[in-house]
Order: structure tokens, then sequence, then C-alpha cells
């Protein structure tokens, strides 16, 4: 190896070395409403969260899943930063944070809705960042 291809192999390694590592975005935002910063979708729909989901498996199906839309996550979607993607009984796919599935709330018709908070005797919350 010459004096110069190795100037140039180390060039490159350096070179490489300094490339920032792209990460992939979290799958929600935060959003500002009339009960503090919550989490949202990619719309700025106000996230939930249901206190019958357990063990990171979402209760919520059927008649229950059309009122309260899942955030849905892609099969290739990865895990991080407190999100985790969970497998819903019919095999799609869906986004937790800390464990808890998300949802959005039917009945919330614009960015900053929160009229899911409390709903079915207090066991839907907003969720917090």
């Amino acid at each position: 190896m010459t004096t110069s291809s190795i100037r140039l192999a180390l060039t490159l390694a350096i070179s490489l070395a300094l490339v920032p590592v792209a990460f992939a975005a979290p799958p929600t935002k935060t959003g500002k409403t009339d009960k503090g910063n919550v989490l949202t979708d990619a719309k700025g729909m106000s996230l939930y969260t249901f206190d019958k989901d357990a063990d990171g498996k979402s209760a919520c199906n059927g008649p229950c899943a059309t009122n309260w839309p899942v955030l849905k996550a892609e099969a290739s979607d990865a895990a991080a930063d407190g999100y985790t993607v969970i497998t819903r009984d019919d095999g799609s796919k869906q986004w937790a944070y800390k464990g808890k599935p998300l949802y959005t709330f039917a009945k919330d018709t614009k960015p900053g809705d929160v009229t899911g908070d409390g709903f079915l005797n207090g066991a839907w919350h907003l969720a917090m960042p």
C-alpha cells in the first residue's frame, strides 16, 4: 500500500465517522391543549390510553376500535425512546408509549380537542409526553 492510498483510506474512514446517524422520528408529536401538553398523531389529534389495556396488549377491539382508532404502526417500524410496537388481536400493528397502546378518539374533530379524556367512567386518559 502506498502512502497516498493510506491517506485516502484514512480520509475516507474519518469522513464516514463524521456522518450523522439518522434515527427514525418518533411516531407522535407533542401538542398543546386546554389540559396541557399531550401526545398527538401526525395530524395533531390528541392521543389516549385505556385503563383496561394490560401488559402491552390492547383490550379495545371491534366497536371499541371504531370509536377509538388505534395509532397504527407498520410491520417495519421499530421500537425506540419509550415507544414499542404491539400486535393487535387482528394481527395489525399499533404504537404504544411506555407500554400503553395509543388511540385517537372518533369524537375529537380538530387538533387540540380532548373530549375523550375521562370517558367511560374515567378509563380513558390523555397520553402525556
